[in-house]
């Protein structure tokens, strides 16, 4: 690791209340004397960590703004090293120039996520921990925060020590009782292996069947709303956000591109495209909308399809039905405050889920919610318990259970106890490599690189 101290503003790039540089590293305490002097004559270096002083900071002996500076000594601060953070006031110039003036008294620029990658080499906190940093930045609802901060308090990670270390107590009994025969070790026997080898498989398939559902409270639904001319989509995304997010008017082909805004449903981002209306045209930028809003509903996680009550089923209709998927659509018959014609008994063909609404009134709209709420799968899932956050994270969990398989496989062919040995060596590496104790470095550069600077 490099002996360098480094130092970022950790706030938010732009105006603000409050901007905060953050210095870290073996000389942290003497660069930021360097910049800062107290009101009461006193130093950084005099001072106690968990202690802060009232001052401001200069450079070339002018000043630049007035500052608080909070140190924090090793080893207890978030990387391990000393700290030193500099609050000042959150101009994007005032702040700018206070990190110029750190960087020339002797500190360089952090990398992305270097203050966390330092927590981690200095065994501050595991892999698993130090990913759920940027989760916890990044969470779009109460549900993503819950899951972040659990892996952050080590949940996933004593979930998987509690796997791991099963496993090392059966690898090393089989190991010493193959080593040491002369010694009076109590002999293997497959009943307690096998069951010790299927505790691990079934607690790992519980976590990898979390996966998904919990990438869906992580990241949010992908959500598209469909439908051909002038059935109520941009209306709908307009109820739904709560605002004008989209134009409506009752000229067919009004929305031409894809409307984007992101709405919290029970805790969970749902991530909603208003799209072009499909149907046939020769209006070649309506016809390119129309190209995009296929494209959305093949890709997406969830597609709202939205139909006409009050028409009958035309071919546009029919061409859009025939492209849905049945168990990831709902399709939404609006117009409900008026006689509805439309044929049901068709569209039951091609989708599971219809909700009968009125997107002017908005009557029907708590049933929609509560049904996309079912298809997301997420109401019954605790995400304070620790789940497999990233696809570093399940891949390594799914080769420690191909591992585990193999091994029971291994027992239940009659093969070797050391055939049996090598396959839980391997499942516990995977696990060693998914909390982070056994990782290499180009693992370790990739996980940090999606990291913010200044944290």
């Amino acid at each position: 690791m490099s002996n360098k101290t480094i130092a970022a503003i950790s706030t938010a790039q732009g105006a603000g209340g409050i901007g905060i540089i953050r210095i870290s590293g073996d000389n942290a305490i003497d660069i930021a004397d360097k910049v800062f002097k107290s009101v009461s004559g006193k130093k950084i270096s005099d001072i106690k960590g968990y202690t802060a002083l009232y001052g401001s900071v200069y450079s070339d002996g002018n000043k630049i703004d007035e500052c608080v500076a909070l140190l924090f000594r090793n080893p207890h601060s978030y990387t391990g090293e000393n700290v030193v953070e500099l609050s000042c006031h959150g101009g994007l110039v005032v702040i700018k120039n206070v990190l110029r003036a750190v960087l020339n008294s002797g500190a360089v620029l952090a990398e992305a996520g270097e203050f966390t990658k330092r927590a981690f080499l200095n065994g501050k906190m595991g892999l698993t921990e130090a990913e759920a940093v940027m989760d916890i930045i990044g969470a779009k609802g109460n549900q993503s925060a819950k899951a972040a901060m659990a892996c952050l308090e080590g949940k996933l990670r004593k979930r998987i020590d509690n796997i791991k270390e099963s496993l090392i107590n059966s690898a090393a009994h089989l190991s010493a009782w193959a080593d040491y025969p002369e010694e009076d070790i109590p002999e293997v026997t497959n009943n307690a292996l096998k069951l010790s080898i299927q505790k691990g498989i079934d607690e790992l398939e519980n976590l990898l069947s979390q996966y998904d559902k919990g990438k869906v409270i992580k990241e949010g639904i992908d959500t598209v709303i469909a439908g051909k001319a002038n059935v109520g989509k941009s209306t709908l995304m307009n109820l739904l956000s709560g605002c004008e997010r989209s134009i409506v008017t009752n000229i067919p082909g009004t929305t031409r591109d894809i409307v984007e805004e992101t709405i919290i449903l029970n805790d969970i981002a749902i991530n909603l495209s208003d799209t072009a209306g499909i149907r046939t045209t020769d209006d070649l930028v309506e016809s390119i909308g129309v190209g995009k809003a296929k494209s959305r509903i093949m890709n997406s996680s969830l597609v709202l399809a939205v139909f006409d009550g009050s028409r009958e089923l035309d071919s546009d209709d029919i061409e859009i039905l025939s492209i849905l998927d049945k168990n990831n659509t709902i399709a939404i018959i609006n117009k409900s405050d008026l006689e509805c014609i439309l044929d049901t008994d068709k569209i039951k063909n091609y989708v599971n889920h219809i909700i009968f609404i009125s997107a002017k009134d908005g009557s029907g709209i708590e049933k929609l919610e509560k049904e996309i709420i079912s298809i997301m799968g997420t109401d019954n899932i605790n995400s304070s318990e620790g789940m497999i956050a990233n696809e570093r994270q399940r891949f390594s969990a799914q080769e420690a259970l191909n591992y585990l398989k193999e091994s029971l496989e291994s027992l239940e062919y009659g093969m070797t106890l050391d055939a049996v040995t090598v396959s839980l060596e391997y499942a516990i590496q995977s696990l060693l490599e998914l909390t982070g104790e056994r990782v290499t470095e180009a693992v370790v550069s990739s996980v940090f690189s999606h990291f913010c600077v200044g944290k």
